[in-house]
C-alpha cells in the first residue's frame, strides 16, 4: 500500500476561532516521507504535525515554539487522518487554523476538490499489540490490539441536553464523512462569555459552534445529530491521534477523554516500544493486516 498525497493546491478563507480575523490555508501536494507539514506564512515558520512539535494541550492542540505556534488543528488533522494522506503541506496566515463550521466537513471539502495522488513509497503504520492506557481521577483513554479499529468514546456532562452519551465509531473514511466529519465544536455559554472578556473566542459564534446556556441548546437549527457532542470528541480523538505522524491501528477506547489526555496517550505508546509495531505495508505485510487497513480507506 503506498503513502499519498493530494493531486493539487486548493485554498480556502475562513474565521479564527480566537481571534476572529479572517485566515486563508492552502493544502498543497508533498513528496513521500515527508509528513503533515504547517507553514506559517505570515511569520515564515514550519512545524511539521507531529507529537515532538505539540507544545499546549488545554483547550486545543496547538503546535509551534519559541518563535511562533499555530492553534486548533485538530479538526484539519482528523480529516487529513481519516482521508488517508500521508504528506501534505498546509499553509496558514495567521497563529490558528479557521473554524469554519466547528467541524472536519469544509476540510473535507478541500481534500475532495483537491483528490488523492499515490506516491512511490510504502506506508508504515503503528499496529498496536498490547494495552496502553492514561488515566487522571475517573478519566482515562486508551488503546488496544484489534483486527477492525474502533473509536469508543463516553462523555458525562451535568446539563439536560448532554447527560451522559457514548458512540463506538468503526475507523474508515467513509464511516467519517457519514458519521463523524460534520459534529461540531461546542461550549457553554458563560465560558464563552468569559473567553470573549480575556481576548479570546472573538470568532465564536453560532455559525461555528453549537451553544449551550443552563438550560439548552441556542442554535436555532438544533443538532446534527442526537449525540453531536460525543461524535465530536471522537472528531478531537482522531486529530490528537494523528500527531503520532502515521496511522494508529488500534482500538481506541476514552472516557471524558481530551486533548491533553490523548496527547498523553501518544507519549505512552512511543514510550513503550513493546506495546506497538512499526509495520510497512508492502506485499509480504501480515495479509489480514493488509486488507483491515485496506478497508479502513
Amino acid at each position: 500500500m503506498l503513502q499519498t498525497t493530494i493531486a493539487k493546491e486548493v485554498t480556502n478563507v475562513g474565521i479564527g476561532l480566537h481571534k476572529g480575523s479572517a485566515i486563508k490555508i492552502k493544502f498543497s501536494p508533498l513528496g513521500a516521507n515527508s509528513g503533515v507539514v504547517f507553514h506559517r506564512t505570515d511569520i515564515n515558520k514550519f512545524y511539521e504535525a507531529n507529537y515532538k512539535s505539540v507544545i499546549n494541550t488545554q483547550m486545543a492542540t496547538v503546535i509551534g515554539d519559541k518563535d511562533g505556534y499555530i492553534s486548533t488543528i485538530e479538526h484539519l488533522m482528523s480529516a487529513v487522518s481519516s482521508y488517508g494522506i500521508d504528506n501534505l503541506l498546509i499553509s496558514i496566515d495567521a497563529n490558528e487554523a479557521p473554524v469554519l463550521d466547528g467541524s472536519a466537513a469544509g476540510f473535507c471539502a478541500m481534500l475532495d476538490e483537491a483528490g488523492i495522488k499515490q506516491l512511490d513509497a510504502k506506508k508504515q503504520i503503528f499496529v498496536v499489540k498490547k494495552e496502553i492506557k492514561v488515566q487522571e481521577g475517573d478519566k482515562f483513554a486508551s488503546l488496544s490490539p484489534t483486527n477492525t479499529p474502533t473509536y469508543d468514546f463516553t462523555i458525562n456532562f451535568k446539563h439536560p441536553s448532554i447527560n451522559t452519551q457514548n458512540y463506538i465509531y468503526k475507523a474508515n473514511k467513509q464511516n467519517f464523512i457519514n458519521e463523524i466529519a460534520s459534529a461540531r465544536t461546542f461550549g457553554f455559554l458563560k465560558d464563552v462569555e468569559y473567553l470573549k472578556s480575556k481576548g479570546l473566542a472573538l470568532g465564536g459564534s453560532l455559525e461555528n459552534a453549537v451553544v449551550l446556556d443552563d438550560n439548552g441548546i441556542l442554535n436555532p437549527e438544533g443538532l446534527r445529530f442526537s449525540n453531536e457532542f460525543v461524535r465530536h470528541k471522537i472528531l478531537d480523538a482522531i486529530g490528537d491521534l494523528y500527531m503520532l505522524g502515521k496511522a494508529t491501528f488500534a482500538n481506541y477506547k476514552a472516557y471524558a477523554s481530551s486533548h491533553d489526555l490523548n496527547h498523553k496517550l501518544t507519549i505512552e505508546l512511543l514510550n513503550n516500544p513493546n506495546s506497538y509495531e512499526l509495520v510497512t505495508l508492502s506485499d509480504d505485510t501480515n495479509k489480514d493486516l493488509l486488507k483491515a487497513f485496506t478497508l479502513n480507506f
